[in-house]
């Protein structure tokens, strides 16, 4: 199961707000077989929140969290059609959101690898761009891809 697929990346979603986001990433999570647990990634990611936003600049938003529920890495995006309120760094409302689950016994490892590589590549404003303005699963999917695998 690869940590990065198409089937994990939704796109133009009307969610309006940051705990319909974490229910949306849970069931995406526990469709695809990432996780056995709906309720347990939405605490998680609830819990990760509460410690400070995950919210970041230009509206991007990376909410984590690590369970063990958690069956595999998985990365999920979400592109949203309206910005939704996120107690992001710059006050924005979040509209594109790469979320991040990690099993408990990979938490070290796994989870900081991919967290500093997700963040690198969000601070590289050509890389940002193209993701922000993707107009496919395809398309967020094969920059991800590549990023991921360097």
């Amino acid at each position: 199961m690869s940590i990065v697929s198409v089937e994990n990346i939704k796109i133009n979603q009307n969610i309006s707000s940051q705990q319909e986001v974490f229910e949306a990433i849970a069931r995406l999570a526990q469709d695809n077989g990432y996780s056995n647990s709906f309720s347990e990634i939405i605490e998680g990611l609830d819990q990760r929140e509460a410690e400070g936003s995950t919210g970041m600049m230009d509206g991007i938003a990376i909410p984590h969290c690590q369970s063990d529920r958690i069956t595999h890495p998985g990365v999920f995006i979400f592109q949203n059609k309206e910005g939704i309120e996120w107690q992001s760094m710059d006050g924005k409302p979040v509209k594109f959101i790469v979320s991040l689950l990690i099993p408990k016994g990979e938490a070290g490892t796994t989870h900081l690898k991919i967290l500093s590589t997700i963040a690198r590549m969000l601070m590289k404003e050509d890389i940002k761009n193209k993701l922000l303005q993707a107009n496919s699963r395809e398309e967020i999917y094969d920059i991800l891809k590549e990023q991921l695998s360097n």
